[in-house]
């Protein structure tokens, strides 16, 4: 009994350092189409993210038809970030329910049909805070700032344990039902 509660109290560790990474990544939409990300985030959680169109033509000015839409919302269509017709933005947020958020971007019909190519970096809780403004306010030593940021880390797998431990009793109970 002892080892699977290790082996359940180490996945979920595992599980919940995963949010803690700054995620970024580069996708290509075509034109007329929409790709949607969706990131699990519980309540009060802090949430940050930016995105931008790759130029296609280093060096030359942005093509009218590389434009996007682009929308954050929650689980229950809460909406949090609204941009039209852009080729770059920023959000930020803290939430107000837990699960998940959706950001979701579109291209309007181009004919021809044209690909844009899109930078996304989304972070939430512990990765949203900015560890040089600490330092430097602080006027802490390495030690201590890594110190810092070890707890941050660590009362925040601890909250993200309950949190998972919650959803699994939530989970039970519909399926009981």
């Amino acid at each position: 009994m002892g080892e699977i509660d290790t082996r359940l109290c180490c996945s979920n560790c595992r599980v919940s350092m995963e949010p803690l990474i700054a995620q970024s990544l580069r996708f290509d939409l075509q034109s007329g189409h929409t790709k949607c990300i969706t990131e699990d985030i519980k309540t009060n959680s802090m949430s940050v993210g930016k995105y931008s169109i790759v130029n296609p033509s280093d060096g030359h000015p942005m093509p009218d038809s590389h434009k996007l839409t682009v929308r954050v919302t929650s689980t229950y269509g809460n909406s949090y970030h609204y941009a039209e017709h852009v080729e770059s933005g920023q959000f930020a947020f803290q939430t107000a329910e837990a699960g998940d958020y959706m950001a979701c971007f579109w291209a309007d019909d181009h004919k021809p049909q044209t690909t844009i190519t899109v930078e996304f970096d989304w972070k939430s809780g512990v990765a949203t805070k900015d560890w040089t403004n600490v330092a430097k306010k602080g006027s802490v030593d390495a030690m201590e700032l890594e110190l810092k940021k070890l707890y941050e880390t660590i009362t925040s797998i601890h909250d993200e344990m309950f949190y998972l431990r919650e959803r699994q009793v939530e989970g039970r109970r519909n399926a009981g039902t």
